[in-house]
């Protein structure tokens, strides 16, 4: 004969989550990827900026002094933009959060129209018009993105504004993408494709990100109020 009351050791151990399903939110697990991917675009496409004897250094020579800031800039956007969705940071460390933040716009509001300055050199050494014009959608829709998730954090809309920042991401993180999916099947006859399509998808990854993890949320909050009915019982 089975017994429905159930001991108090045991209502613990079945209302603590297990350290495996904190450590695996999908969060982590796209982070974790992008981290995969700064490090693959730093050892494979940014290694000659250890190697002064690298190429490289002769291709960039006429523009390397606009290539700098935006380098600069660019990659302070890249490496705090993660940072911005950490929720422990955020409610931990709000002025540090906010100062990162400004950080990150002003990364931005410096990287992307550098980058149009720099594509417009890279046309004038050989690179087709269509690149340019590629740099120019990516760098106005990246800062689109970033002022908007400006605007709605200045009037408090925080949801809005974790939206548009993820669209800011996406937006900065073509530049890991394109060489990323280049490199790794050695697709350079397609790299105009390639850079046309990160430009185009940004957005609706960006959506679709957004919308998985309202949809995981959604299904965590109805186990959650379950939770003390099953205790309680």
């Amino acid at each position: 004969m089975s017994s429905a009351i159930t001991t108090p050791a045991q209502s613990a151990t079945t209302s603590v989550p297990s350290p495996r399903s904190t450590w695996l939110r999908p969060k982590y697990i796209l982070f974790a990827s992008i981290a995969l991917m700064y490090a693959y675009v730093l050892w494979n496409n940014e290694s000659f900026l250890i190697n002064s004897k690298d190429p490289e250094w002769q291709h960039i020579g006429p523009f390397k002094w606009i290539l700098l800031p935006h380098g600069l800039a660019a990659a302070c956007a890249l490496f705090l933009g993660p940072l911005q969705f950490s929720d422990r940071l955020r409610k931990r460390f709000a002025k540090v959060h906010r100062v990162m933040g400004r950080f990150y716009v002003a990364g931005v509001l410096i990287g992307a129209p550098m980058g149009i300055y720099v594509q417009h050199w890279e046309e004038r050494l050989g690179a087709t018009r269509s690149f340019t014009i590629a740099t120019v959608a990516d760098a106005a829709m990246w800062i689109l993105a970033t002022a908007v998730a400006m605007i709605f954090i200045l009037q408090g809309k925080v949801q809005q504004h974790r939206q548009w920042m993820t669209r800011s991401f996406a937006c900065a993180i073509i530049f890991l993408e394109v060489r990323v999916i280049i490199g790794l099947f050695h697709w350079d006859r397609y790299s105009e494709a390639i850079v046309w399509f990160c430009v185009a998808a940004a957005y609706p990854l960006a959506d679709l990100v957004l919308q998985i993890q309202e949809s995981l949320r959604t299904r965590a909050i109805p186990a959650r109020k379950a939770q003390p009915a099953t205790q309680a019982g």
